[in-house]
């Protein structure tokens, strides 16, 4: 289920919980490309199936080891994935 994540960038805020939970963003991005969504709903899940094949933005959403929540999202054009806290969306 691989796909292209574009430029990788992480928001301020993510990169603070990264940080206090030490793990590195790679986990994260590696689960959200090989189709593991974590946390979103059964309907969210059908939906990023959908989007690697149509071309649309897929969200993951997982939680640090430290308990913070975080979104990882890839835009419909495959050129940027975002690392983000919810709350920065």
């Amino acid at each position: 289920m691989d796909f292209a994540l574009g430029q990788i960038v992480l928001t301020p805020g993510a990169l603070r919980a990264l940080q206090k939970a030490e793990q590195v963003p790679h986990a994260f991005l590696h689960r959200h490309v090989r189709g593991d969504w974590g946390e979103v709903p059964d309907a969210d899940k059908r939906h990023n199936a959908d989007a690697v094949q149509r071309g649309s933005h897929i969200v993951s959403a997982y939680t640090t080891s430290a308990g913070d929540h975080l979104w990882v999202i890839t835009e419909a054009d495959r050129s940027v994935t975002t690392i983000l806290l919810p709350e920065e969306y």
